[in-house]
Protein backbone atom coordinates (compact mmCIF):
# COMPACT_ATOMS: atom_id res chain seq x y z
CA UNK A 1 0.00 0.00 0.00
CA UNK A 2 2.80 2.37 0.92
CA UNK A 3 3.85 1.48 -2.05
CA UNK A 4 1.90 2.37 -4.08
CA UNK A 5 0.88 5.78 -2.49
CA UNK A 6 4.55 6.78 -3.45
CA UNK A 7 3.79 6.01 -7.30
CA UNK A 8 1.11 7.70 -7.16
CA UNK A 9 1.99 10.70 -5.53
CA UNK A 10 1.87 13.44 -8.08
CA UNK A 11 4.95 15.67 -9.37
CA UNK A 12 5.73 19.09 -7.85
CA UNK A 13 5.18 22.28 -9.98
CA UNK A 14 8.73 23.83 -9.24
CA UNK A 15 10.65 20.06 -9.92
CA UNK A 16 8.70 20.78 -13.39
CA UNK A 17 9.86 23.58 -14.12
CA UNK A 18 13.54 22.80 -14.16
CA UNK A 19 12.74 20.02 -16.02
CA UNK A 20 11.52 22.07 -18.96
CA UNK A 21 14.25 24.59 -18.51
CA UNK A 22 17.10 21.94 -18.63
CA UNK A 23 15.28 20.56 -21.65
CA UNK A 24 15.00 23.85 -23.36
CA UNK A 25 19.02 24.42 -22.75
CA UNK A 26 20.10 20.83 -24.13
CA UNK A 27 17.53 22.10 -27.50
CA UNK A 28 19.61 25.01 -27.81
CA UNK A 29 22.90 24.07 -27.20
CA UNK A 30 22.46 21.14 -29.70
CA UNK A 31 21.28 23.69 -32.64
CA UNK A 32 24.14 26.06 -31.86
CA UNK A 33 26.33 22.88 -32.14
CA UNK A 34 24.58 21.95 -35.34
CA UNK A 35 24.91 25.92 -36.27
CA UNK A 36 28.30 26.27 -36.36
CA UNK A 37 29.41 23.32 -37.74
CA UNK A 38 27.10 24.78 -41.21
CA UNK A 39 28.98 28.26 -40.92
CA UNK A 40 32.66 27.59 -41.25
CA UNK A 41 35.06 30.97 -40.49
CA UNK A 42 38.31 31.84 -38.83
CA UNK A 43 38.13 32.17 -34.92
CA UNK A 44 40.52 35.25 -34.58
CA UNK A 45 42.51 37.39 -37.11
CA UNK A 46 45.34 39.82 -36.86
CA UNK A 47 45.60 43.33 -38.91
CA UNK A 48 47.79 46.56 -38.86
CA UNK A 49 46.28 50.24 -39.47
CA UNK A 50 46.22 51.12 -43.45
CA UNK A 51 46.57 47.40 -44.74
CA UNK A 52 43.56 44.90 -45.30
CA UNK A 53 42.26 41.77 -43.59
CA UNK A 54 39.91 39.26 -45.36
CA UNK A 55 37.64 37.86 -43.83
CA UNK A 56 36.72 34.51 -44.62
CA UNK A 57 32.71 32.58 -44.64
CA UNK A 58 30.98 29.36 -45.54
CA UNK A 59 28.14 27.54 -45.62
CA UNK A 60 28.21 23.74 -45.17
CA UNK A 61 24.91 21.90 -45.94
CA UNK A 62 25.95 18.08 -45.10
CA UNK A 63 22.29 16.81 -46.88
CA UNK A 64 21.28 19.54 -49.54
CA UNK A 65 17.90 20.28 -47.73
CA UNK A 66 18.77 23.71 -46.15
CA UNK A 67 17.37 26.76 -48.35
CA UNK A 68 19.47 29.82 -48.40
CA UNK A 69 18.18 32.74 -48.22
CA UNK A 70 20.39 36.02 -47.66
CA UNK A 71 23.49 36.67 -46.12
CA UNK A 72 24.32 39.47 -43.89
CA UNK A 73 28.22 40.43 -42.07
CA UNK A 74 27.70 42.46 -39.12
CA UNK A 75 30.17 44.33 -37.23
CA UNK A 76 29.97 44.49 -32.83
CA UNK A 77 32.90 46.48 -31.70
CA UNK A 78 34.60 45.62 -28.74
CA UNK A 79 32.79 48.44 -26.53
CA UNK A 80 29.09 49.47 -28.94
CA UNK A 81 26.42 48.10 -30.45
CA UNK A 82 25.95 45.45 -33.35
CA UNK A 83 25.31 46.73 -36.98
CA UNK A 84 25.43 45.13 -40.23
CA UNK A 85 27.93 45.99 -42.76
CA UNK A 86 27.32 44.03 -45.89
CA UNK A 87 24.63 42.20 -46.98
CA UNK A 88 24.13 39.64 -50.46
CA UNK A 89 20.84 38.77 -51.34
CA UNK A 90 20.11 36.26 -54.97
CA UNK A 91 17.86 38.79 -55.98
CA UNK A 92 18.61 41.97 -54.81
CA UNK A 93 22.19 41.87 -54.79
CA UNK A 94 24.84 43.70 -52.53
CA UNK A 95 24.05 46.03 -50.30
CA UNK A 96 26.30 48.34 -47.75
CA UNK A 97 24.10 49.51 -45.00
CA UNK A 98 27.23 51.18 -42.81
CA UNK A 99 28.40 54.10 -44.00
CA UNK A 100 31.86 54.02 -41.89
CA UNK A 101 32.68 50.59 -44.45
CA UNK A 102 30.63 51.84 -47.60
CA UNK A 103 33.74 52.51 -49.50
CA UNK A 104 36.06 50.22 -48.05
CA UNK A 105 34.53 46.61 -48.13
CA UNK A 106 33.39 44.71 -50.97
CA UNK A 107 32.08 40.71 -51.06
CA UNK A 108 35.07 38.38 -52.56
CA UNK A 109 32.43 35.81 -54.27
CA UNK A 110 28.82 36.59 -55.62
CA UNK A 111 27.86 33.56 -54.31
CA UNK A 112 25.76 32.56 -50.92
CA UNK A 113 27.60 29.86 -50.21
CA UNK A 114 30.86 31.47 -50.14
CA UNK A 115 30.20 35.64 -48.84
CA UNK A 116 33.76 36.01 -47.64
CA UNK A 117 34.71 40.16 -47.50
CA UNK A 118 37.76 42.51 -48.11
CA UNK A 119 38.01 45.13 -45.67
CA UNK A 120 40.84 47.60 -47.03
CA UNK A 121 42.25 50.81 -45.18
CA UNK A 122 41.76 49.49 -41.73
CA UNK A 123 42.05 51.42 -38.67
CA UNK A 124 42.45 51.03 -35.33
CA UNK A 125 38.31 51.73 -34.60
CA UNK A 126 37.75 48.73 -36.75
CA UNK A 127 38.87 45.76 -33.74
CA UNK A 128 35.59 43.94 -32.60
CA UNK A 129 33.90 40.88 -33.58
CA UNK A 130 32.46 39.79 -36.87
CA UNK A 131 29.18 37.87 -37.40
CA UNK A 132 28.38 35.79 -40.83
CA UNK A 133 24.83 34.85 -40.34
CA UNK A 134 22.80 33.00 -42.96
CA UNK A 135 18.68 33.32 -43.21
CA UNK A 136 17.47 29.66 -43.58
CA UNK A 137 14.30 27.30 -44.67
CA UNK A 138 13.25 25.89 -42.92
CA UNK A 139 16.48 25.71 -39.46
CA UNK A 140 16.29 29.84 -39.23
CA UNK A 141 19.35 31.65 -38.90
CA UNK A 142 23.01 29.85 -38.98
CA UNK A 143 26.28 31.94 -38.25
CA UNK A 144 29.87 31.96 -37.67
CA UNK A 145 31.84 34.66 -35.57
CA UNK A 146 35.75 35.85 -36.08
CA UNK A 147 37.40 38.46 -33.50
CA UNK A 148 39.40 40.96 -35.73
CA UNK A 149 42.31 42.33 -33.19
CA UNK A 150 43.97 45.15 -34.52
CA UNK A 151 47.89 45.72 -33.89
CA UNK A 152 49.10 49.09 -34.04
CA UNK A 153 53.72 49.13 -33.94
CA UNK A 154 54.74 51.91 -31.66
CA UNK A 155 56.78 54.69 -33.11
CA UNK A 156 59.27 55.01 -30.72
CA UNK A 157 62.18 57.37 -29.63
CA UNK A 158 64.51 58.38 -27.09
CA UNK A 159 66.18 61.85 -26.10
CA UNK A 160 68.36 63.47 -23.71
CA UNK A 161 67.43 65.78 -21.38
CA UNK A 162 69.95 68.54 -20.92
CA UNK A 163 70.01 69.38 -17.04
CA UNK A 164 72.42 71.43 -14.41
CA UNK A 165 74.48 69.58 -12.14
CA UNK A 166 72.88 69.60 -8.86
CA UNK A 167 72.03 67.74 -5.48
CA UNK A 168 68.32 67.03 -6.22
CA UNK A 169 67.34 64.00 -8.61
CA UNK A 170 65.62 65.33 -11.75
CA UNK A 171 65.13 63.68 -15.57
CA UNK A 172 68.05 63.53 -17.58
CA UNK A 173 66.56 61.40 -20.22
CA UNK A 174 63.38 59.73 -21.94
CA UNK A 175 62.13 57.10 -23.97
CA UNK A 176 58.67 56.49 -25.28
CA UNK A 177 56.84 54.29 -27.38
CA UNK A 178 53.67 56.14 -28.58
CA UNK A 179 50.37 54.68 -30.53
CA UNK A 180 51.42 50.83 -30.06
CA UNK A 181 48.85 48.40 -29.34
CA UNK A 182 48.79 46.36 -27.58
CA UNK A 183 50.91 48.13 -24.64
CA UNK A 184 54.50 47.91 -24.86
CA UNK A 185 57.41 47.21 -21.97
CA UNK A 186 59.71 49.54 -21.54
CA UNK A 187 63.71 48.70 -19.69
CA UNK A 188 66.61 51.15 -19.16
CA UNK A 189 70.37 50.08 -19.31
CA UNK A 190 72.62 52.79 -17.52
CA UNK A 191 76.13 52.56 -16.55
CA UNK A 192 75.21 55.52 -13.89
CA UNK A 193 73.45 55.31 -11.12
CA UNK A 194 69.51 56.09 -11.33
CA UNK A 195 66.29 54.66 -11.57
CA UNK A 196 63.25 55.07 -14.20
CA UNK A 197 59.15 55.47 -13.78
CA UNK A 198 56.83 54.38 -16.32
CA UNK A 199 53.39 55.85 -17.40
CA UNK A 200 51.06 54.51 -20.13
CA UNK A 201 48.07 56.81 -21.96
CA UNK A 202 45.41 55.12 -23.44
CA UNK A 203 44.00 56.67 -27.19
CA UNK A 204 40.86 56.74 -28.49
CA UNK A 205 41.70 54.11 -31.07
CA UNK A 206 42.41 51.28 -28.68
CA UNK A 207 45.88 52.22 -28.99
CA UNK A 208 48.28 52.57 -25.74
CA UNK A 209 51.41 55.22 -25.65
CA UNK A 210 53.82 54.10 -22.92
CA UNK A 211 56.74 56.72 -21.97
CA UNK A 212 59.17 55.94 -18.72
CA UNK A 213 61.77 58.64 -17.43
CA UNK A 214 65.39 58.05 -16.15
CA UNK A 215 66.20 60.42 -12.93
CA UNK A 216 69.44 60.98 -11.48
CA UNK A 217 71.28 63.18 -9.06
CA UNK A 218 73.90 65.18 -12.26
CA UNK A 219 76.96 65.72 -11.38
CA UNK A 220 79.57 67.13 -13.73
CA UNK A 221 80.90 63.51 -13.67
CA UNK A 222 77.99 62.66 -15.48
CA UNK A 223 78.25 64.56 -18.08
CA UNK A 224 78.76 62.15 -21.63
CA UNK A 225 77.27 58.82 -19.43
CA UNK A 226 75.83 56.98 -21.61
CA UNK A 227 71.94 54.88 -20.74
CA UNK A 228 70.21 52.93 -23.18
CA UNK A 229 66.36 52.21 -23.34
CA UNK A 230 64.88 49.21 -24.80
CA UNK A 231 61.37 48.57 -26.45
CA UNK A 232 59.76 45.42 -26.55
CA UNK A 233 56.20 45.24 -28.25
CA UNK A 234 54.07 42.44 -29.67
CA UNK A 235 54.41 44.02 -33.58
CA UNK A 236 58.55 43.79 -33.14
CA UNK A 237 60.24 41.03 -33.92
CA UNK A 238 62.77 42.29 -31.84
CA UNK A 239 63.28 44.57 -29.15
CA UNK A 240 63.78 48.27 -30.35
CA UNK A 241 67.37 49.55 -28.16
CA UNK A 242 69.10 53.19 -28.65
CA UNK A 243 71.77 54.91 -26.47
CA UNK A 244 71.56 58.07 -25.12
CA UNK A 245 74.65 60.42 -24.19
CA UNK A 246 73.77 62.48 -21.14
CA UNK A 247 74.28 66.36 -21.10
CA UNK A 248 75.11 67.73 -17.69
CA UNK A 249 76.48 71.59 -17.46
CA UNK A 250 78.39 72.85 -15.09
CA UNK A 251 80.70 75.96 -14.34
CA UNK A 252 83.49 75.84 -15.87
CA UNK A 253 87.01 74.56 -13.63
CA UNK A 254 90.31 75.91 -15.04
CA UNK A 255 94.50 75.09 -14.65
CA UNK A 256 97.40 76.45 -16.27
CA UNK A 257 99.67 74.86 -17.84
CA UNK A 258 103.18 74.98 -19.77
CA UNK A 259 105.33 76.40 -16.64
CA UNK A 260 108.56 74.16 -16.10
CA UNK A 261 110.49 76.30 -13.62
CA UNK A 262 112.96 77.55 -16.16
CA UNK A 263 112.14 80.51 -17.29
CA UNK A 264 115.68 82.34 -17.56
CA UNK A 265 116.60 85.87 -18.89
CA UNK A 266 116.57 86.05 -22.47
CA UNK A 267 114.63 82.81 -23.48
CA UNK A 268 112.47 83.10 -25.88
CA UNK A 269 108.44 81.75 -26.66
CA UNK A 270 107.91 80.66 -23.63
CA UNK A 271 104.01 79.26 -23.26
CA UNK A 272 101.28 79.09 -20.84
CA UNK A 273 98.07 77.39 -21.74
CA UNK A 274 94.53 78.07 -19.56
CA UNK A 275 92.71 74.85 -19.80
CA UNK A 276 89.44 74.75 -18.97
CA UNK A 277 86.30 72.72 -18.61
CA UNK A 278 82.76 72.89 -18.50
CA UNK A 279 79.31 72.41 -20.09
CA UNK A 280 78.48 74.67 -22.06
CA UNK A 281 82.48 75.28 -23.01
CA UNK A 282 83.83 78.41 -22.29
CA UNK A 283 82.91 81.30 -24.26
CA UNK A 284 85.64 83.62 -22.55
CA UNK A 285 88.59 83.32 -21.54
CA UNK A 286 90.73 86.33 -19.89
CA UNK A 287 94.54 86.53 -18.99
CA UNK A 288 95.62 89.14 -16.23
CA UNK A 289 98.97 89.91 -14.67
CA UNK A 290 99.55 90.63 -10.90
CA UNK A 291 101.90 93.76 -11.95
CA UNK A 292 98.67 95.10 -13.71
CA UNK A 293 98.48 94.93 -17.66
CA UNK A 294 100.38 92.64 -19.45
CA UNK A 295 104.18 93.14 -20.24
CA UNK A 296 104.80 94.10 -23.94
CA UNK A 297 106.29 90.90 -24.55
CA UNK A 298 103.47 89.11 -23.90
CA UNK A 299 100.69 87.63 -26.90
CA UNK A 300 97.71 86.27 -25.97
CA UNK A 301 95.48 84.31 -28.47
CA UNK A 302 92.56 82.40 -27.46
CA UNK A 303 93.76 80.55 -24.48
CA UNK A 304 97.58 81.00 -25.03
CA UNK A 305 99.78 83.03 -23.42
CA UNK A 306 102.86 83.78 -24.94
CA UNK A 307 106.34 85.14 -23.99
CA UNK A 308 108.28 86.46 -26.83
CA UNK A 309 111.31 87.10 -24.26
CA UNK A 310 111.75 86.30 -21.06
CA UNK A 311 112.77 89.39 -18.95
CA UNK A 312 111.90 90.86 -14.91
CA UNK A 313 108.86 92.01 -16.40
CA UNK A 314 107.54 88.68 -16.31
CA UNK A 315 108.78 87.89 -12.85
CA UNK A 316 105.06 88.15 -11.59
CA UNK A 317 101.53 86.38 -11.14
CA UNK A 318 99.29 85.53 -14.03
CA UNK A 319 95.84 84.89 -14.05
CA UNK A 320 93.53 82.79 -16.44
CA UNK A 321 89.81 83.05 -16.04
CA UNK A 322 86.63 81.34 -18.02
CA UNK A 323 83.05 82.38 -18.41
CA UNK A 324 80.13 79.89 -19.80
CA UNK A 325 76.48 80.53 -18.98
CA UNK A 326 76.54 78.99 -15.57
CA UNK A 327 79.69 80.85 -14.20
CA UNK A 328 82.93 81.80 -13.69
CA UNK A 329 86.34 80.45 -12.71
CA UNK A 330 89.70 81.60 -12.42
CA UNK A 331 93.46 80.12 -11.76
CA UNK A 332 96.90 81.50 -11.27
CA UNK A 333 100.25 80.60 -11.34
CA UNK A 334 103.58 82.55 -10.20
CA UNK A 335 106.48 82.76 -12.79
CA UNK A 336 110.30 83.21 -11.41
CA UNK A 337 113.07 84.84 -13.86
CA UNK A 338 115.85 83.60 -13.00
CA UNK A 339 119.36 84.52 -13.86
CA UNK A 340 119.92 83.84 -18.11
CA UNK A 341 121.60 80.39 -18.55
CA UNK A 342 124.34 79.32 -20.77
CA UNK A 343 123.29 79.32 -24.22
CA UNK A 344 122.74 75.53 -24.84
CA UNK A 345 123.37 75.85 -28.46
CA UNK A 346 127.09 77.54 -28.03
CA UNK A 347 127.65 74.95 -25.21
CA UNK A 348 128.85 72.68 -27.72
CA UNK A 349 131.53 75.34 -29.75
CA UNK A 350 132.69 76.00 -26.23
CA UNK A 351 133.45 72.41 -25.28
CA UNK A 352 135.05 72.25 -28.54
CA UNK A 353 137.07 75.32 -28.22
CA UNK A 354 138.22 74.09 -24.36
CA UNK A 355 139.14 70.35 -26.01
CA UNK A 356 140.98 71.93 -29.11
CA UNK A 357 142.93 74.08 -26.73
CA UNK A 358 143.92 71.30 -24.86
CA UNK A 359 144.89 69.26 -27.46
CA UNK A 360 146.97 72.07 -28.80
CA UNK A 361 149.07 73.09 -25.29
CA UNK A 362 149.88 69.25 -24.93
CA UNK A 363 150.63 69.58 -28.73
CA UNK A 364 153.33 72.32 -27.85
CA UNK A 365 154.50 70.33 -24.80
CA UNK A 366 155.03 67.51 -26.70
CA UNK A 367 156.94 69.63 -29.42
CA UNK A 368 158.98 71.37 -26.93
CA UNK A 369 160.11 67.83 -25.17
CA UNK A 370 160.83 66.85 -28.09
CA UNK A 371 163.24 69.74 -29.09
CA UNK A 372 164.70 69.55 -25.52
CA UNK A 373 165.44 65.72 -26.22
CA UNK A 374 166.88 66.05 -29.55
CA UNK A 375 169.37 69.19 -28.27
CA UNK A 376 170.22 66.62 -25.47
CA UNK A 377 171.22 64.37 -27.54
CA UNK A 378 173.12 66.38 -29.78
CA UNK A 379 175.02 67.54 -26.69
CA UNK A 380 176.07 63.62 -25.78
CA UNK A 381 176.54 63.03 -29.97
CA UNK A 382 179.55 60.59 -30.74
CA UNK A 383 180.94 59.51 -33.49
CA UNK A 384 178.78 58.97 -36.30
CA UNK A 385 178.51 56.23 -38.68
CA UNK A 386 180.42 56.56 -41.97
CA UNK A 387 179.10 55.55 -45.46
CA UNK A 388 180.41 52.06 -45.59
CA UNK A 389 180.01 49.32 -42.50
CA UNK A 390 182.54 47.81 -41.37
CA UNK A 391 183.34 44.59 -43.06
CA UNK A 392 183.45 41.76 -41.40
CA UNK A 393 187.00 39.53 -40.04
CA UNK A 394 187.74 36.30 -42.40
CA UNK A 395 188.05 34.58 -38.79
CA UNK A 396 186.82 31.03 -39.47
CA UNK A 397 186.23 28.61 -41.32
CA UNK A 398 183.13 30.76 -42.36
CA UNK A 399 183.90 34.33 -42.12
CA UNK A 400 180.17 35.43 -41.71
CA UNK A 401 179.54 33.78 -38.60
CA UNK A 402 178.24 36.64 -36.28
CA UNK A 403 177.59 34.39 -33.01
CA UNK A 404 181.21 35.04 -32.25
CA UNK A 405 182.34 37.17 -29.59
CA UNK A 406 183.14 40.95 -30.64
CA UNK A 407 185.43 44.08 -29.23
CA UNK A 408 185.97 47.50 -30.73
CA UNK A 409 189.53 48.54 -30.68
CA UNK A 410 190.54 51.90 -30.46
CA UNK A 411 194.50 53.60 -31.78
CA UNK A 412 194.80 55.22 -28.82
CA UNK A 413 193.70 56.99 -25.97
CA UNK A 414 192.83 60.46 -25.83
CA UNK A 415 194.63 63.21 -24.07
CA UNK A 416 193.93 66.93 -22.98
CA UNK A 417 197.32 67.65 -24.66
CA UNK A 418 196.83 66.44 -27.79
CA UNK A 419 200.15 64.33 -26.98
CA UNK A 420 198.55 60.80 -26.99
CA UNK A 421 197.39 58.91 -30.16
CA UNK A 422 193.56 60.23 -31.21
CA UNK A 423 190.49 57.93 -30.60
CA UNK A 424 189.14 59.24 -33.76
CA UNK A 425 191.67 57.54 -36.02
CA UNK A 426 190.69 53.95 -37.53
CA UNK A 427 187.89 52.06 -35.64
CA UNK A 428 188.83 48.12 -35.35
CA UNK A 429 186.25 45.38 -34.57
CA UNK A 430 187.70 42.24 -33.67
CA UNK A 431 185.92 38.91 -34.15
CA UNK A 432 186.75 35.84 -32.50
CA UNK A 433 186.06 32.52 -34.31
CA UNK A 434 184.76 29.62 -33.21
CA UNK A 435 188.52 28.06 -34.34
CA UNK A 436 190.05 31.01 -31.47
CA UNK A 437 191.32 32.64 -34.29
CA UNK A 438 190.77 36.31 -34.53
CA UNK A 439 190.24 38.75 -37.04
CA UNK A 440 190.51 42.19 -37.28
CA UNK A 441 188.92 44.46 -39.05
CA UNK A 442 189.25 48.22 -39.72
CA UNK A 443 187.01 51.11 -40.57
CA UNK A 444 187.25 54.39 -41.60
CA UNK A 445 186.37 57.73 -40.32
CA UNK A 446 185.38 59.43 -43.58
CA UNK A 447 184.05 63.30 -43.04
CA UNK A 448 183.79 66.19 -45.78
CA UNK A 449 182.46 68.71 -43.52
CA UNK A 450 185.06 71.97 -43.65
CA UNK A 451 185.19 71.23 -39.23
CA UNK A 452 186.74 68.42 -40.49
CA UNK A 453 189.01 69.70 -43.02
CA UNK A 454 189.94 72.01 -40.63
CA UNK A 455 191.49 69.46 -38.16
CA UNK A 456 192.91 67.32 -41.08
CA UNK A 457 195.28 70.61 -41.94
CA UNK A 458 196.26 70.93 -38.34
CA UNK A 459 197.26 67.52 -38.93
CA UNK A 460 194.51 66.11 -36.64
CA UNK A 461 192.00 63.79 -37.25
CA UNK A 462 188.61 65.28 -36.19
CA UNK A 463 187.70 64.09 -32.83
CA UNK A 464 184.37 62.85 -31.75
CA UNK A 465 183.49 65.86 -29.83
CA UNK A 466 184.00 67.72 -33.24
CA UNK A 467 181.38 65.71 -34.84
CA UNK A 468 179.19 65.99 -31.86
CA UNK A 469 179.54 69.96 -32.73
CA UNK A 470 178.41 69.74 -36.18
CA UNK A 471 175.47 70.12 -37.17
CA UNK A 472 175.50 68.75 -40.63
CA UNK A 473 175.17 65.00 -39.58
CA UNK A 474 172.04 62.87 -40.65
CA UNK A 475 169.27 62.14 -37.86
CA UNK A 476 170.17 58.02 -38.42
CA UNK A 477 173.96 58.73 -37.63
CA UNK A 478 172.54 61.11 -34.76
CA UNK A 479 170.94 58.23 -32.85
CA UNK A 480 174.03 56.49 -33.37
CA UNK A 481 175.18 58.29 -31.06
CA UNK A 482 172.54 58.41 -28.25
CA UNK A 483 174.10 58.11 -24.43
CA UNK A 484 172.50 55.47 -22.61
CA UNK A 485 172.12 56.31 -18.76
CA UNK A 486 172.75 52.82 -17.70
CA UNK A 487 176.46 53.35 -19.87
CA UNK A 488 177.38 56.58 -18.84
CA UNK A 489 176.97 54.96 -14.88
CA UNK A 490 179.12 52.34 -15.90
CA UNK A 491 181.69 54.58 -17.34
CA UNK A 492 181.88 56.90 -14.35
CA UNK A 493 182.31 53.76 -12.60
CA UNK A 494 185.30 51.97 -14.89
CA UNK A 495 186.55 54.72 -16.97
CA UNK A 496 186.73 55.06 -20.79
CA UNK A 497 188.15 52.48 -22.71
CA UNK A 498 192.27 53.09 -22.80
CA UNK A 499 191.46 55.82 -20.44
CA UNK A 500 194.45 54.27 -17.70
CA UNK A 501 191.81 52.45 -15.23
CA UNK A 502 192.51 49.65 -13.86
CA UNK A 503 188.63 48.60 -13.69
CA UNK A 504 187.59 46.52 -16.68
CA UNK A 505 184.26 47.81 -17.98
CA UNK A 506 181.38 45.03 -18.10
CA UNK A 507 180.77 43.22 -20.70
CA UNK A 508 177.81 42.68 -22.74
CA UNK A 509 176.27 39.49 -25.00
CA UNK A 510 176.58 40.25 -28.85
CA UNK A 511 173.26 39.77 -30.38
CA UNK A 512 173.54 36.91 -32.53
CA UNK A 513 172.13 37.54 -35.75
CA UNK A 514 171.77 35.26 -38.42
CA UNK A 515 172.19 37.95 -41.32
CA UNK A 516 175.56 38.31 -43.66
CA UNK A 517 178.72 40.30 -42.73
CA UNK A 518 176.93 42.94 -43.90
CA UNK A 519 174.14 42.97 -41.10
CA UNK A 520 176.90 42.80 -38.33
CA UNK A 521 178.57 45.99 -39.76
CA UNK A 522 175.42 48.12 -39.91
CA UNK A 523 175.05 46.74 -36.24
CA UNK A 524 178.31 47.56 -34.90
CA UNK A 525 177.35 50.59 -36.67
CA UNK A 526 174.39 51.84 -34.57
CA UNK A 527 176.49 50.27 -31.50
CA UNK A 528 178.70 53.03 -31.18
CA UNK A 529 178.38 55.42 -28.52
CA UNK A 530 180.14 58.48 -27.91
CA UNK A 531 181.81 59.16 -24.26
CA UNK A 532 182.62 62.42 -21.81
CA UNK A 533 186.33 62.40 -22.84
CA UNK A 534 185.86 62.06 -26.58
CA UNK A 535 186.36 58.61 -27.30
CA UNK A 536 183.47 56.30 -28.53
CA UNK A 537 183.10 52.77 -27.31
CA UNK A 538 180.00 49.98 -28.51
CA UNK A 539 177.54 49.57 -26.11
CA UNK A 540 177.53 45.53 -26.71
CA UNK A 541 181.35 45.12 -26.97
CA UNK A 542 182.21 42.03 -25.09
CA UNK A 543 185.55 42.52 -23.34
CA UNK A 544 187.35 39.42 -22.00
Amino acid sequence: MARDHAARRPVSPVRNAWLAVAAATAILLAAQGIGAEKVRVEDELEAYPTESVDLLCEFIDGGGRTKLTQVSWIWEPVDGQRDNIAVYHPTYGQSFPNPSFKERVIFLHNKLEKPSIRISDLKMSDAGRYTCEYATYPSGNEQGTTSLVMLAKPKNSANVVTVQAGSKSVVVAQCEAVDGKPAATIKWLASVGGNHSTSTTNGPDGTVTVRSEYRLVPTPADNGGEVTCMVDQRTQERPWVHPVKLSVEYPPSVSIEGYDNNWYVGRSDAVLLCMAKGNPAPTTVTWTAASGALPDTVEVSGNKLTVRKVDDAVNTTFTCEVKNKHGASRHQITTIVIEALEDPSSAGVVACAVIGSLLALLLVVALVAVLLSRSRRQQRRGYPGGGDSVAAGAGGSNGGDYGNKARLLFSGTGSKNGTGTNNNGPVYTYREGCDATGTLTEKANDYHHHHHLHHASMGNPPTAHDILLSGEMEEADRRKFDLDDSMEEDYDRFGAIGGGGDMQPPTYHVHRGHGGEEEMDVYLDDDMESQRDGSVISRTAIYV
